[in-house]
């Protein structure tokens, strides 16, 4: 916590346990609906319970975002002992989190706290937010002022990736995000949707549709989103995925090794707000290119 900043993060982050507490990263817990309970992402749920309540019953979690009061208790005591928060947001494009933060940071600004929040719009969602929580975290090792980090994050936002190969549109088809007949007819196909993050906005659009096998096509994606781009920081990539055979992440990981070099290639699970919308054998990789 050096230059007193707490270095925060919505739970949709999916940093991992291990780079979590390498960056002393504190998370706030989504909330998950499953049949009428309120659950906290990751805490008292899981993805392979989510998953399980879809097919044993057909029981499709709802999510909703961390609001205003919550966010107010959860930053207030380290305000009022003059810490500054760098919060990194699920993109305001897909949730409201981001604007209940913002009007929480105002509350406690209201209040003459000696502290700052400083929510940031990450544009974006699961390990395209933890790429910017490494870059914060290295941030607050050099000595940068709360300001400034909040400042770099929001310019250098718009150099971070994500995509995800969909192996089944049964959870978008179920949540009402594309139609049945879309569904069934990639399902026929074998069709893979790859889902892209926009950058300058953190909306959602589908990209490429790859037909085949998933150890087929997962070799694909991988090979053409690293040659998408001629700039690729190789610092840190990120496999991230809402459940895979143990065998197909090593595939993918191997594929990055033979393609490109990384100094750092980190392999974690999403978050069950991000797997209750895409379903089981989703899987992307995260990067980010030079400003």
């Amino acid at each position: 916590m050096a230059n007193k900043i707490i270095l925060s993060a919505d739970s949709t982050c999916d940093l991992g346990e291990e780079l979590k507490a390498r960056y002393n990263v504190s998370y706030y817990p989504f909330h998950i609906i499953l049949d009428e309970k309120d659950y906290q992402d990751n805490v008292d749920i899981t993805v392979k319970q989510i998953f399980a309540a879809y097919y044993d019953r057909k029981a499709l979690p709802r999510t909703a975002a961390i609001n205003i009061g919550e966010y107010v208790d959860y930053f207030k005591g380290w305000v009022k002992e003059g810490y500054d928060v760098i919060h990194l947001n699920l993109g305001g494009a897909i949730s409201s989190a981001h604007k209940n933060c913002v009007l929480a940071a105002a509350e406690l600004a209201e209040s003459g706290a000696p502290g700052k929040v400083y929510p940031i719009d990450s544009f974006n969602l699961s390990t395209a937010i933890a790429l910017q929580v490494i870059d914060a975290g290295d941030m607050i090792a050099a000595g940068l002022p709360a300001a400034e980090i909040a400042k770099r994050l929001e310019q250098n936002r718009g150099n971070v990736h994500a995509s995800f190969l969909l192996d089944t549109l049964d959870f978008m088809r179920a949540g009402g995000r594309c139609s049945t007949v879309a569904a069934v007819s990639a399902n026929l196909l074998s069709l893979k949707p790859c889902i892209e993050v926009d950058n300058t906005d953190g909306s959602m659009h589908v990209g490429k549709k790859y037909r085949g096998g998933l150890r087929k096509v997962l070799v694909s994606y991988v090979k053409d989103k690293l040659a998408q781009y001629p700039n690729i920081k190789r610092d840190h990539i990120f496999i991230t995925y809402s459940s895979i055979e143990p065998e197909l992440e090593d595939l993918v990981r191997e594929t990055i090794r033979s393609t490109m070099d990384f100094k750092e290639i980190h392999a974690t699970h999403a978050s069950c707000t991000i797997a209750s919308h895409c379903g089981p054998n989703t899987l992307g990789i995260l990067f980010e290119t030079e400003g």
